[in-house]
């Protein structure tokens, strides 16, 4: 009874227990459910598309691998055929490579005419390209490289005796061709590719891209060339070199051929001449008979020949000279010219040409043109002239008078400033044979002020070098030729003086020797000037000795006689302003003409002397000066 009534207790005791217990886990549910209720953010919403992404992004998926850009091609065409008459039958071998698996059609070249194919040395049946009317393909199940040969034939086409044979390359790599046929002389043509056999019996040719190739060709007819008579028209220019004792002669002979075949040219030689040599690439050999040269060529020319002659004549040294002239012989017409120069001291001074008109040396070409003696006639053949002669009359000189130019002497005449400034009137006596132009080469940022000739304004012109170019009077040559002045004045700049130092001044470089020079330099009267050693050597003033320059020579003022020159001075200052004054005042005219403007004479002067100075070297002269002090000491 007792052991009944412990275990209804114990039971009740365990309920009670086990209500508390589930109580106790109810609550702390709930508290975690409010926990999480509070922490929850909300929904997020996304469209499909980007949530595709980002999944695709997590978790990629592998790509497939991608086909072939082709599913077959067609790599390479052989065809191999004769020729029989009009047709042209043989088989073409297609090299075809398949890329994919399955089946593929492949288009074979459009105009064979196909009598029977394989594949693989099988039969193989041929579809029509649904795409292209008329079109023949040929159908593949198996990846990779397949042979397919076709029987087939062409026409050959025939038209004035030409034959033509077309093959299609279609769109192959590689297009060959092999056509043989009954040996035989033809003259074969391919166009759309190139050949690279070619015999009597068989030709092997390459398409190019994918152009059709065309065979033409026809049978060789041997002509017979007809021998027609000779028509040929030429040119001989001729230089003879006179000298003091024996005169040379250069020819140069041009023939061309109009009508039939040249083996030989003739040629008519004076007697007087001597023909030493010929010279030509195609000259076989040469005789002179009976005053006739006879050149023989090494094959028949149908076109043109060129070749030289050198030759020798005694002529006269000087007087009247008859010059013996060459002539072709059997042309229809004949040009050229003749060109006589004279070597050494002397010139040509009359001329009495016949059949012959006078002519620049250019136009007889480089041979005439080239050459650089001072005293040159060139003449031209006057057109349907038979008869020609040249009479010439030459003079000869001593070896000293037939010089081409000089300057006998040069004069210049210097202001210069203690602020750098200096004025240069350059005068020179020239005597001149054959020049054109004197050349002279101022220092280095001179401006020209003018220029004249024999008293007379010019303009001077301007060479490569910047150097100035006076033209030259040539009214008599030889001893017969007189000197005229050329005067140039110009502006330049050199250092400022300082109480003491030393200057350069350079002068102009002429392009001929210059015999004596004479320099007077005119220098701010507070300073004392003196000469260093060189060139130039300090003496008494001396008038010069050339009648072109005596003419307008002004006597500068000595040093230490500034006093006595001071009315001179005023008054060349005074011209100068003057001048000055009315060309600035004058209206301005639109070509302005070179003038020739007075130097003016101030201040004292040194004058210093040069002997003779070479072509193209410029003239220096070093001094030194010295500020005076004044009186008193300051």
């Amino acid at each position: 009874m007792i052991f009944d009534r412990t275990a209804d207790r114990m039971s009740v005791m365990l309920r009670v227990f086990m209500h508390k217990l589930l109580l106790v886990f109810l609550c702390v549910a709930n508290l975690a459910v409010a926990q999480e209720a509070t922490r929850s953010s909300g929904w997020v919403v996304i469209p499909i598309g980007e949530y595709e992404a980002l999944r695709s992004m997590a978790y990629p998926v592998d790509r497939a691998a991608e086909g072939p850009p082709l599913e077959a091609t067609l790599t390479r065409l052989d065809y191999d055929l004769r020729l029989d008459g009009p047709l042209a039958s043989g088989i073409a071998v297609l090299t075809i490579d398949v890329a994919k698996e399955g089946w593929s059609r492949i288009p074979i070249p459009s105009g064979l005419l196909v009598r029977d194919a394989k594949l693989n040395g099988k039969p193989l049946a041929l579809v029509s390209t649904p795409a292209v009317p008329g079109q023949l393909s040929v159908l593949l199940s198996q990846k990779g490289r397949s042979i397919v040969t076709l029987e087939l034939a062409f026409t050959v086409y025939s038209n004035g005796g030409e034959e033509r044979l077309t093959l299609p390359s279609g769109n192959s790599g590689v297009a060959k061709a092999s056509i043989s046929f009954l040996p035989q002389d033809v003259e074969v043509k391919v166009t759309g590719g190139f050949v690279s056999t070619k015999s009597n019996s068989n030709w092997i040719a390459y398409a190019r891209g994918s152009d059709p190739l065309t065979f033409t060709w026809r049978r060789k007819i041997e002509e017979k060339r007809v021998e027609l008579p000779l028509r040929s028209r030429g040119s001989l220019v001729q230089l003879f070199s006179l000298g003091e004792d024996t005169t040379s002669l250069n020819a140069e002979a041009g023939i061309e051929i109009l009508q039939g075949l040249a083996t030989k040219v003739k040629i008519l030689v004076p007697e007087a001449i001597t023909i030493n040599q010929v010279l030509g690439a195609t000259v076989a050999d040469w005789d002179v008979k009976a005053g006739e040269l006879l050149v023989n060529f090494l094959e028949p020319v149908d076109r043109a020949v060129k070749f030289s002659i050198l030759g020798e004549t005694r002529l006269p040294r000087d007087g009247d000279i008859a010059v013996p002239i060459l002539k072709l012989l059997e042309m229809e017409r004949d040009s050229g010219g003749v060109a006589v120069e004279v070597l050494g001291a002397g010139e040509i001074k009359e001329t009495k040409p016949l059949g012959l008109e006078l002519a620049e040396a250019a136009e007889l070409g480089p041979m005439v043109a080239s050459r650089q003696s001072p005293s040159l006639a060139a003449f031209r053949i006057r057109a349907g002239a038979q008869q020609r002669s040249l009479n010439l009359k030459i003079v000869r000189y001593t070896q000293q008078a037939v010089l081409t130019a000089n300057v006998e002497e040069a004069r210049y005449r210097v202001i210069v400033t203690s602020d750098g400034k200096t004025l240069v009137q350059a005068r020179y006596s020239v005597l001149n044979n054959q020049r054109n132009f004197l050349r002279i080469t101022l220092p280095t940022g001179a401006v020209v002020w003018g220029s004249s000739v024999s008293g007379r304004p010019v303009r001077a012109g301007q060479g490569p070098d910047n150097s100035l170019l006076i033209p030259l009077s040539k009214d008599r040559s030889g001893d017969e030729a007189v000197p005229f002045s050329v005067e140039v004045l110009y502006f330049a700049r050199t250092t400022a003086w300082a109480a003491n130092g030393r200057m350069s001044l350079s002068f102009p470089a002429v392009d001929l020797p210059v015999s004596r020079t004479g320099l007077v330099i005119h220098y701010p009267p507070l300073f004392r000037v003196t000469p260093e050693a060189g060139a130039f050597s300090a003496q008494s003033f001396e008038p010069p000795t050339t009648d072109v320059l005596k003419a307008s020579a002004i006597l500068p003022p000595q040093s230490g006689t500034l006093q006595s020159n001071a009315n001179l001075n005023q008054s060349a200052s005074q011209m100068l302003v003057d001048g000055y004054r009315a060309r600035s005042e004058a209206s301005r005219s639109v070509d302005a003409s070179p003038g020739r403007v007075t130097f003016p004479a101030v201040g004292p002067s040194i004058y210093l002397v040069s002997q003779l100075t070479q072509e193209n070297k410029s003239s220096i002269v070093e001094l030194s000066f010295q500020k005076e002090k004044k009186k008193g000491g300051k």
